[in-house]
């Protein structure tokens, strides 16, 4: 793919610009101190985001109408709370528990490679987060996205074609200009699909010290890097 065909760089954000789980863990153990509980957050955190695709595929599926993700993390956090036995809470603390999700910590390289791929490119959002989350991460980790796109906006979940090829329309590009990046093999290989270009980041710990999946690029992707600033070398920033 030609550095100056590129106009736009789209990012999946759980696990490519925010480490999500060490972020809930630490949310879970200030939660903790708090309320007296004894919890192994680890196994939590792990436990809440293997909700996350089986409460989407419902939605892709057809079996239930979109709702925002702030809606099935809720959902998700109560199935949790139930299955390790945590009770007590307000709903008040469930509700801020459950925005943990809007306060997740970037990666080390996060900042400084996005601020210098902005230089030269627009950069979006493109996560089944929506617009009140990622506003609310970008606001505290000072992420700075040129634009919100994702879930909410297109009202489709990736991997669904649409997710793609409409957060293109929304830039006014076409899906040969608009560069989808992640650490994820198989949100890549669905964007390929769809015409876009493919640059793989990789976030070899985002499941924790025993990651088995998503270690490493697994396809001829347009690109790949170790971090956001080595991407940015590659492409001239």
């Amino acid at each position: 793919m030609p550095d100056n065909q590129i106009k736009a760089l789209i990012f999946d954000v759980f696990g490519t610009v925010v480490d999500w789980r060490s972020s809930i863990i630490r949310e879970g153990e200030a939660l903790a101190a708090r309320k007296g509980l004894d919890v192994d957050w680890a196994a939590f955190a792990d436990g809440w985001r293997s909700l996350y695709d089986p409460a989407m595929a419902r939605i892709r599926d057809g079996d239930r109408d979109f709702v925002k993700l702030d809606v099935l993390h809720r959902e998700n956090l109560l199935e949790m709370l139930d299955r390790t036995g945590i009770t007590g809470l307000t709903e008040a603390e469930i509700d801020d528990f459950n925005y943990a999700w809007h306060r997740l910590d970037p990666w080390p390289d996060t900042v400084a490679g996005l601020t210098r791929l902005k230089s030269k490119f627009i950069i979006a959002t493109q996560s089944n987060g929506n617009i009140a989350l990622m506003v609310n991460m970008a606001k505290r980790a000072g992420l700075p996205w040129d634009a919100i796109l994702g879930a909410e906006v297109v009202g489709h979940y990736k991997p669904v074609p649409a997710a793609y090829t409409e957060a293109c329309d929304r830039l006014g590009l076409p899906p040969e200009q608009v560069l989808m990046t992640a650490a994820h093999n198989g949100d890549l290989l669905a964007a390929r699909a769809c015409g876009l270009g493919t640059a793989f980041v990789s976030r070899p710990t985002e499941y924790g010290p025993n990651q088995t999946k998503d270690v490493r690029a697994e396809h001829d992707f347009d690109y790949i890097a170790d971090d956001f600033e080595q991407l940015a070398d590659q492409l001239g920033c």
